[in-house]
């Protein structure tokens, strides 16, 4: 492994809410073991989002936060949200720091992989011979669709009911450049993406498929493309998972989609993700790497939420913002080791076994990472 002690790379490292800087403390103690035994080392900063920068500046993201992620190599995010800020005027609840975040950051393709580890292939709710082995990618574009289109609101009509509206709105540039990703991954992987879509009902839906297709076919013409309804990949994907290589979708169908893959794997606390700009004239992008499972308010500061999802998003970072394979292995590796000795938080653990705390499975993973090196 390269000795890569003193080279600059930028990190903003935003814990938020809940549970996540219960989680990001185990990320950062593996942070400062690779900088004492020289495998790598990071310029890190801190700063507060969502509720916590709510609380402290009236805002749940400062202009100042906003500047410095934009100047990073990459973020490493926690979580946000909470009942406490439930009550808040819409524009400023804790979600729209990370929203605004996704957006100024151009972060327009978010990939989540769901991978069963072998010694959680029976904490899936589906059976062992249907997960076993299971190794996805979806990749959800991130920055246009439903989320963003205009006009929406809510208005009030002239008999004075109210009337709900939002607009499903995408560009080819917006496909195509989310296409053009899911494929990059594809060469990597097994070579297959299937573009999931509504283009049965959908206009949009259709636009997706030809601009997917004449991605593939004037620049990746050896990866095997594919078509499927979303409803249809929602089933298929709790019928035979594993026939799936690299998803590409649509935002709306993206966040569904990915919590279902999600439960394939056992648990939410499992699932890391990445989101990703443009490339610039180097090839890097600017990045945002955060778990999947949200702030889950009801289990903060009881030291007993599962760090793994944030652990694995950090070697998502190493992998795609750093180039750092073989540290990313490492880290992922050594997850998989714990897991194989029987590291279990309450989350993964067996109906009648106690879990072990947050900070005992950051002790697993460390102990698996310290004996590899």
């Amino acid at each position: 492994m390269a000795q890569t002690r003193g080279a600059n790379r930028k990190v903003l490292v935003l814990p938020g809410d809940g549970i996540g800087p219960e989680i990001m403390r185990e990320v950062l103690r593996i942070v400062h073991f690779f900088d004492r035994r020289h495998i790598a080392s990071f310029d890190i900063s801190e700063d507060l989002v969502g509720g916590a920068a709510y609380d402290a500046h009236g805002t749940p993201l400062t202009e100042a936060t906003l500047h410095e992620a934009l100047s990073s190599d990459a973020v490493l995010f926690g979580s946000v949200g909470g009942p406490k800020w439930e009550k808040l005027p819409f524009e400023l609840w804790p979600e729209r720091g990370l929203l605004r975040l996704r957006k100024e950051m151009d972060l327009f393709a978010n990939l989540r992989p769901a991978v069963v580890f072998d010694a959680l292939a029976d904490a899936s709710s589906l059976k062992r011979e249907i997960v076993a082995g299971l190794d996805l990618m979806i990749v959800r574009e991130l920055t246009g669709g439903i989320y963003f289109g205009e006009p929406r609101g809510i208005e009030t009509l002239s008999d004075g009911t109210r009337r709900g509206i939002n607009t499903e709105v995408y560009s080819e540039e917006e496909i195509e450049r989310v296409a053009r990703v899911a494929c990059e991954l594809a060469k990597k992987r097994r070579g297959r993406v299937c573009e999931v879509d509504k283009a049965n009902v959908m206009e949009s839906g259709g636009l997706w498929r030809e601009v997917a297709q004449r991605v593939r076919d004037s620049d990746y013409p050896d990866v095997e493309l594919s078509f499927m309804y979303a409803d249809n990949c929602a089933m298929q994907l709790v019928r035979n998972p594993k026939q799936f290589d690299v998803i590409v979708t649509s935002n709306l169908f993206g966040d569904i989609l990915s919590d279902c893959a999600a439960m394939l794997t056992g648990s939410l606390g499992m699932l890391p993700s990445a989101s990703l700009g443009p490339a610039d004239a180097s090839g890097r992008r600017k990045a945002l790497y955060e778990p999947v499972h949200g702030s889950a308010p009801d289990i903060a500061g009881k030291d007993v939420a599962n760090p793994l999802a944030c652990i694995l998003s950090f070697a998502m970072m190493l992998r795609y913002s750093f180039d750092m394979t073989e540290e990313a292995d490492l880290v992922e590796n050594a997850v998989r080791r714990a897991l194989a000795a029987g590291a279990r938080t309450n989350d993964l653990a067996a109906p009648d076994a106690a879990g072990i705390s947050t900070r005992a499975m950051g002790d697993a993973v460390l102990r698996e990472i310290e004996k590899a090196v």
